[in-house]
């Protein structure tokens, strides 16, 4: 039976940022993914923002990796070439009544250290002319990136450093037992295998929880306090039109849905999204990407509260993807779970749960958090 040190489940952003930093650490260390290719999930479907770090409660873990991934990841994009843009965002109100959600916010944000200047209408319109607010807060440290270069990038990292990514290689499940390594059984085109790993970490994303229950050998109060997947799917919308506008554009934000938003590629074309759309399923192998036209006219409402100006049949689909949720639709949106050994009481392991938004900003923090769990 083959062995490395370390064995990395997702090719993700944040699977292949913690191979990239286990790796550099001086970890034998393999990435595997049960696609294809790199980033074909959660990390290829979402709005390529680079968040500051203005939603999530001070003190928590999303809050604290976000703000301390937002500089990492500006440092390591301007390091290794990778594109992006510090383009900066607006975070509007469109009547009164959402003054206080503002203020709330930028009490928020300061408390995780993010500094936030207010707005009035006017000044956020002379940074933005075809927007139509009544107060708004400017973000100096959002901007956006290129994903798939990034993940790229930390695939190059990893390899340079004499990791490997193991492409087309399906994790079916893992024995874990005090004092050894433990093993993992993968499946390949060419048939299945084991593997014994010195530490595994569960970054399979919308399957980490599924696959957490395909683990062996944890203690059963452990297995009782996995968390069961939940879905939820943000379609997005291409402008069909000229750019109207140069910096992204946020509408006060529901719990963890951050509103039909403008993000900009960095072409300079314009996108909505996402919305937001619970999915009665109980398996990612059941998910339909599909955009469906009939979603514009909800699309079209939400847009024209912050850009009146929207022409008519401007919309096109484009992509959707879908965030790992780990509580029901009734519950508040929880904290990055991120348990290790102190959770499960397994010393070789650590299962990343519920690592939706901001976890492309958070990417490279969260792999510095893994790696001290690992010791």
């Amino acid at each position: 039976m083959d062995h490395v040190d370390a064995l990395v489940i997702g090719a993700g952003v944040v699977g292949l940022a913690v191979g990239a930093e286990l790796a550099r650490h001086g970890r034998e260390t393999v990435v595997v993914e049960a696609e294809s290719a790199i980033g074909q999930g959660v990390s290829s479907r979402n709005s390529e923002v680079i968040h500051a770090g203005l939603y999530y409660p001070p003190g928590s873990a999303k809050a604290r990796l976000c703000v301390r991934g937002n500089a990492l990841l500006y440092a390591f994009c301007a390091e290794r070439g990778v594109p992006h843009r510090r383009c900066g965002k607006l975070v509007v109100a469109t009547d009164q009544e959402q003054h206080a959600a503002l203020a709330a916010i930028a009490r928020r944000a300061a408390g995780a250290g993010v500094h936030l200047q207010p707005l009035t209408a006017a000044e956020a319109t002379a940074l933005e002319p075809a927007l139509s607010c009544t107060a708004a807060l400017w973000s100096a440290s959002s901007g956006i990136v290129d994903s798939h270069a990034l993940m790229l990038a930390l695939q190059g990292v990893l390899e340079d450093a004499g990791g490997a990514v193991a492409l087309q290689s399906r994790v079916l499940g893992a024995h874990f037992a005090a004092g050894a390594p433990a093993v993992v059984r993968v499946a390949t085109p060419q048939g299945e295998y084991e593997i014994a790993a010195g530490c595994v970490v569960n970054a399979a994303g919308l399957h980490a929880p599924l696959l957490a229950r395909a683990f062996t050998g944890l203690p059963g109060e452990a297995r009782r306090a996995l968390p069961r997947a939940t879905f939820a799917k943000g379609s997005y919308f291409a402008l069909a039109a000229p750019a109207p506008f140069t910096h992204l554009v946020y509408p006060v934000p529901v719990d963890a849905w951050l509103g039909v938003h403008v993000t900009l590629d960095l072409a300079g074309q314009v996108r909505f999204g996402p919305d937001h759309e619970w999915l009665d399923i109980d398996d990612p192998a059941q998910i339909d990407y599909t955009v469906h036209l009939a979603r514009a006219q909800g699309f079209e409402e939400a847009i024209r509260r912050y850009w009146p100006g929207l022409p008519t049949g401007a919309l096109a689909p484009a992509y959707s993807g879908v965030r790992p949720k780990i509580h029901a639709r009734s519950e508040p949106a929880p904290d990055f779970r991120i348990d290790g050994p102190r959770e499960h009481g397994v010393a070789a392991l650590v299962n990343l749960f519920g690592i939706e938004s901001p976890g492309l900003t958070a990417s490279l923090a969260l792999a510095q958090e893994v790696r001290a769990l690992l010791g």
